[in-house]
């Protein structure tokens, strides 16, 4: 025999390999997708689509507005907000992606803290019963208070 028949060829198996983990790898994501709909976008997607449904709302509260002029200053004001936003997500989408992960660690810095705070406040609760405050002996017996 041959090393050519003695051994696969390993190109072939990788291609194959990689093929077939693709083809996986998108009927997964078809399946996910019907399932739960679209993955989301971008950040900056996702703050256009944002930016678009409340331009809608907005539009939408217009019609119920009485007087020509206060439906014309909100239609004003959508325009020059979609103007003001549009080129800053064009010119700049990573950052919308950077702010977010901003956030979320925002986020989870201030829940740190509170869970904190939170803790502290029942240790000590807990173990300092030394205040005379009888607020802090649970309700007492109850007494009659005349309201006449």
């Amino acid at each position: 025999m041959s090393d050519a028949t003695e051994r696969p060829d390993t190109d072939a198996d990788a291609d194959a390999w990689a093929t077939a983990c693709e083809e996986d790898l998108k009927a997964e994501q078809a399946r996910r997708s019907a399932q739960y709909g679209a993955p989301p976008g971008s950040a900056a997607e996702e703050l256009r689509k944002l930016f678009d449904v409340v331009a809608d709302k907005v539009t939408a509260f217009q019609t119920s507005l009485p007087g020509m002029a206060a439906q014309n200053a909100v239609q004003q004001f959508v325009n020059q907000a979609k103007a003001a936003v549009e080129p800053v997500i064009e010119r700049n989408p990573q950052v919308f992606d950077h702010l977010a992960a901003a956030g979320g660690e925002l986020l989870a810095a201030y829940r740190s803290v509170v869970e904190n705070q939170e803790r502290r406040w029942t240790q000590r609760s807990h173990t300092a019963k030394d205040t005379d405050d009888p607020r802090d002996d649970g309700p007492g017996p109850s007494e009659h208070i005349d309201l006449d």
